[in-house]
């Protein structure tokens, strides 16, 4: 009978499954930093950065957001609507899909590094 018993393998277990939940929730926060000339002089001038968000995203996850993956803590975090623009490409009308930006303001001398 051995020839068809299965065996069982042991799951290494989790070491807190609150801290895989929130990492995994925090990674679809912010898609991703936006380089644009206006985004860059405002970043020189007020310690601004910017990123696009989820759009369910709000202020508070955006502020755990930063702080978990670029280790700096945000003064202020701003909200703004990225709106919806027609298009025309190779011959068809269409729409851009929009979302949401977000202002992150940083203290004096903290800077994150975006490559």
């Amino acid at each position: 009978m051995a020839l068809l018993k299965k065996k069982t393998e042991k799951k290494e277990e989790v070491d807190s499954p609150k801290k895989v939940e929130v990492y995994s929730s925090l990674s679809n926060v912010l898609l991703r930093p936006r380089v644009t000339e206006k985004a860059s002089g405002k970043a020189m001038a007020e310690e601004a950065y910017v990123f696009e968000v989820s759009r369910t995203a709000t202020k508070k996850d955006i502020k755990k957001a930063v702080e978990h993956f670029y280790k700096v803590k945000p003064v202020k975090v701003s909200v703004a609507p990225i709106p919806h623009k027609s298009v025309y490409i190779r011959g068809k009308y269409g729409m851009t899909g929009g979302g949401k930006k977000a202002y992150v303001y940083l203290k004096k001398g903290e800077k994150i590094e975006i490559v």
